[in-house]
């Protein structure tokens, strides 16, 4: 049996025992206590393009026209700390970024979005506006004789705002408005960096531990939660700006219990090579099982000159965790998706669009971890808690409970070996079946071993377009996967992907599908939403039929009855069956 050691240097201790029984159980009593992760906007779940730094608005419009010519697609751009007037937030460099709301403007026509990183230690510089208000209104951390505290970091001479004053998070937030944040868009999002807060000249790179924060707090005391204070702040600008209509959308490097509340994270800055690819899983698990479940690794590495073979897997890897973007110093080379040649280019292209195929089932799956706490990312032993094999595995994970993903992580490999719990499985690119137990497959540069798991219906979108926004009105295709008994369940969650409507006014479709006796059916759950869409179903392709039906019948509210036609053995398509996903309908086998 294992021990663990607890100390603390400030306090008491508190320790709340969930008592389960199951995972599932424990992280959905762990959401009532501490939060859920909400919806986020459906651009958040897709690819992110970002670099420290992109030079200037040329540099930004001929990255993003590079996504276009090569056939990538992507939702957002991001900005570093050298898009500022000298590293002075909620500003804009007039040399580099004249025309910020132009440039912003010219993302949006595509349905992509733009990110600048927004920092909380301040430039102490006279004439900036947010260092003049911090001093005028008191709103700077002290030392425990009552002066500002001064640490240095990328500006130089810097004071940090103090986050637990209500009246410094009100102001933070106010500083959001698009009146306010000069050059800045509804289409404009944040990044919260170096919020634990990092100070280079700092004890342990960090804040001394008797500086005072707000109520008579040394920081020793709150240290852990400084940086979820400035990501509340952050969040609460966000609603203000928009009249508390769109959903925001933050990343942060800190995070304590609840930041799943107010923002993503990612795990921070990384390396270029193998077994920071490695650790990347077990982090994002562990991330997810602690509740913060918009979580994902920078790909590529931060730091260092990934090879063509690293990156490639890392994409492979990424594209398949919660948060995805690639991110690198500005001491590297530049490692857009098509600069490793058209060998990579195109493998990257084909792992990217995987992943946007996919969008509809890991919106779904968030909304479900709204709602229950389940982590979109999460290992074996969270559906398999019986099976002891599955406890000790960190270089596989479940995307739900109806995907389980073995990304190659290792340099030059030829085959991988993973292990499959109960059930049948279908790989989900060949199809080919297999059944619980350890297995060994050949690889090679495309593949990404993806498993379905037997009962479980996955929606997809096979129209893969520049942006997910520009997929919005396009069908499904389902993936229908057969368990023993010939039998499958899955859902679908639909809203505008932005708003707060879903919540508000009920605007949302939950659909529910099953496969049972030779019959598929789909059920909207709540029939009355005033949410309307006219996505619909192209494509049902059923893995592990036995038979291939000599006649198919549908029906529907819109279409009636209809004879539909398939094809195939396994998978057997059934194509175009033309149902809308707003109404109820039914294809029945003989």
């Amino acid at each position: 049996m294992g021990k663990t050691r607890w100390m603390s240097e400030s306090g008491i201790i508190d320790i709340i025992l969930f008592m389960g029984p199951r995972p599932a159980d424990v992280l959905r009593q762990f959401g009532k206590l501490s939060g859920t992760t909400p919806l986020p906007q459906s651009w958040a779940i897709a690819y992110h393009q970002c670099r420290w730094n992109y030079n200037d608005q040329n540099d930004v419009r001929n990255v993003d026209l590079g996504f276009d010519e090569h056939d990538i697609p992507y939702d957002s751009l991001w900005l570093d700390i050298e898009h500022t007037d000298g590293k002075k937030y909620f500003t804009w460099d007039s040399h580099k970024f004249p025309h910020s709301i132009e440039m912003i403007g010219n993302l949006t026509a595509k349905g992509r979005k733009m990110i600048t990183i927004i920092d909380p230690h301040i430039k102490r510089e006279s004439g900036y506006f947010l260092h003049e208000d911090a001093l005028r209104e008191d709103l700077y951390v002290k030392d425990k004789h009552g002066k500002v505290y001064e640490g240095w970091c990328w500006p130089g001479s810097s004071s940090y705002l103090d986050f637990f004053d209500p009246k410094t998070r009100n102001y933070w937030a106010s500083r959001f408005a698009l009146d306010k944040y000069e050059g800045s868009t509804l289409d404009l999002y944040t990044w919260n960096d170096m919020n634990e807060p990092s100070v280079f000249n700092g004890p342990e790179v960090t804040m001394p531990k008797d500086m005072v924060h707000f109520g008579g707090w040394e920081h020793r005391d709150v240290h852990n939660l400084y940086g979820l204070m400035q990501v509340m702040s952050t969040f609460q600008g966000h609603l203000l700006r928009s009249d508390k209509r769109l959903r925001p959308f933050i990343l942060s490097r800190a995070n304590f219990v609840g930041m799943q509340r107010y923002g993503a994270v990612w795990t921070g800055d990384n390396m270029a090579n193998w077994g920071h690819l490695k650790a990347s899983i077990p982090m994002c698990l562990g991330l997810s099982i602690a509740g913060i479940t918009h979580c994902g690794a920078d790909i590529g590495g931060f730091f260092h000159d990934p090879d063509a073979e690293l990156i490639l897997r890392w994409y492979q890897a990424a594209l398949f965790q919660p948060f995805v973007r690639n991110h690198a110093h500005i001491e590297t080379k530049r490692r857009e998706p098509w600069v490793f040649g058209d060998k990579y280019t195109a493998l990257i292209r084909s792992a990217v669009r995987r992943r946007y195929a996919l969008l509809p089932y890991w919106y779904t799956l968030f909304y479900q971890n709204e709602k229950t706490g389940a982590p979109p990312m999460r290992p074996l032993w969270y559906d398999f808690p019986e099976d002891t094999t599955t406890f000790p595995i960190q270089d596989q994970h479940l995307v739900g409970s109806a995907l389980l993903v073995h990304p190659v992580t290792d340099q030059g490999a030829s085959s991988v070996s993973f292990y499959l719990p109960e059930g049948i499985w279908y790989d989900f690119y060949n199809y080919k079946t297999y059944v619980n137990g350890h297995h060994t497959i050949p690889v090679d540069d495309d593949t990404i071993p993806v498993f379905q798991r037997g009962g479980s219906i996955i929606p997809t979108k096979q129209r893969i377009r520049r942006a997910s926004s520009l997929m919005r009105k396009d069908p499904y295709t389902l993936f229908v996967a057969l368990d023993q008994k010939g039998e499958a369940n899955g859902s679908l969650y639909i809203d505008d992907g932005e708003s707060y409507e879903y919540r508000k006014e009920g605007k949302f479709l939950e659909i529910i599908f099953q496969c049972k006796g030779n019959v598929i059916k789909a059920k909207v759950v709540n029939v009355n939403s005033p949410f309307q869409t006219v996505e619909w179903i192209e494509r049902v392709v059923i893995l592990g039929l036995t038979y291939k039906p000599s006649s198919i019948e549908g029906s529907s509210k819109s279409l009636g009855s209809v004879k539909l036609e398939g094809e195939g053995e396994h998978p057997f398509v059934i194509r175009k069956p033309g149902f809308l996903v707003s109404e109820d309908w039914e294809i029945k086998l003989h």
